[in-house]
This record gives C-alpha cells, structure tokens and sequence, in this order.
C-alpha cells in the first residue's frame, strides 16, 4: 500500500466499516453518534490544535490518523474500547508497513484516551483526547424521545453549541459550551464530564497550556 495519510485512511472501507458497526452497536447500546462524522471531527480537531501550537506536518498527521481511529474498537465491546481500538490499530497499520515509531506513536494514543483508563502522555495523545473529549453537541444525541433521556442524552442535546479555541499567545485552549439549562443545568454537565475535563486539564499541560471553559459565558475553570 502507498504511504498511509489522513486522507487515505479516510477512504479504507475495512477501517469505515469497524467503525460504522461501533456506531450501530453503541445506538442499540443507547449512546451517543460515535459515526464517520465523530470520528473526522476528532481528527481535525486534534490536528488542527497541533498545527496552530507549531508541530510539523508529520505529527500533525499523526494526530490526525488516531483520530479517525480512535473508536474502532466499539465493535468488539464498549468495555475496554480504547485498548480495543489500538490494537486493531497497531494489525492495520502493520499490514499497511507503516514506519513502527509512528504505529507505536498512533496506538499509544488511541489507547490513552479514555478517561477511565488513560491519560496524555505526549503530544498525540493531548491533542486526540481535547478533541475527542470536547466533541459535545446536540446532533450526537440519537434518542428521538426526549421524555425517556438518560442524563448523558440530556447534557448533549442541551448543548446547542461548542467551540474549541487556541490561543498560543496567552498559552490558553478555551472550551466555550451554550447549554439551555432548561434541559441541563451547568451543575448537570459536571456531573458527567468533570473526569473528562480534568483530563482535558492534563492533555492541555502536555501541550504547555492552560485548559479553560465558559459555559453560557461563565468562566467555569
């Protein structure tokens, strides 16, 4: 196979597929979007976090093929996922030849992200697990029921919109979220996401930042 990019990794129908099926497994389970479009979003992100911070081209793109990667393992099992995803991972990226520093680099991260078990432990990882744990947004949310939402439907579909900005000036990545509180209160989101931001908090010093959140324009942390 010919050099494996972000782009080409995009378009391999054996990694869209594990993928997909993660997605379909997590809606009958009854969690949120884990489709193609969390996944790219995650890639971008992460990568984009590293290309404004000034890391070359090449770690960049590592970022970037984790992200897309980073919940294949959603079709083995939602337990233990993450580790799931690396290691489907590290077979693919093998077959594929790819250099062992980079699949070392790439499974590395991918099986960090998960806030029960992980942590960021380099630049890779950091920036996959901001992105991936500051996907928070209404259309992820795929029960059609409102009356029946558990409290994790209730925190994305309140969150009409979110933004991830980086200020390299002031050494600063501020998550601005807007919640309707009448759906979920900011007291609400804590209760779900605080491990997940105080691992944000932990992948932004990787990065030497300073991890920063508004929720309806409150300085939160």
């Amino acid at each position: 196979m010919d050099k494996i990019t972000y782009k080409s990794i995009k378009k391999i129908p054996e990694v869209n597929a594990y993928i997909e099926q993660g997605n379909r497994v997590l809606g009958i389970l009854g969690y949120t979007e884990h489709s193609r479009g969390h996944a790219v979003k995650v890639a971008e992100t992460a990568g984009d976090i590293l290309e404004k911070l000034g890391y070359n081209e090449h770690t960049v793109e590592l970022a970037q093929i984790a992200g897309y990667m980073h919940d294949m393992g959603n079709c083995v099992n939602r337990v233990d996922h993450a580790h799931s995803s690396a290691l489907m991972a590290f077979q693919l990226l093998r077959e594929w030849k790819v250099p062992d520093e980079d699949i070392a680099a790439i499974v590395s991260a991918i099986g960090q992200h998960d806030e029960k078990t992980g942590t960021a432990v380099d630049a890779v990882s950091a920036a996959l697990i901001l992105a991936d744990k500051t996907d928070v947004r209404r259309n992820r949310v795929r029960n059609p029921i409102k009356e029946t939402f558990d409290i994790h439907d209730r925190v994305n579909y309140a969150a009409v919109a979110s933004s991830l900005q980086v200020n390299v000036e002031k050494k600063v990545i501020l998550l601005e979220i807007e919640l309707d509180e009448e759906i979920c209160s900011i007291l609400d989101y804590f209760e779900i996401f605080l491990q997940r931001m105080l691992m944000c908090k932990r992948a932004a010093e990787i990065l030497g930042l300073k991890f920063k959140m508004k929720a309806n324009g409150n300085k939160i942390c």
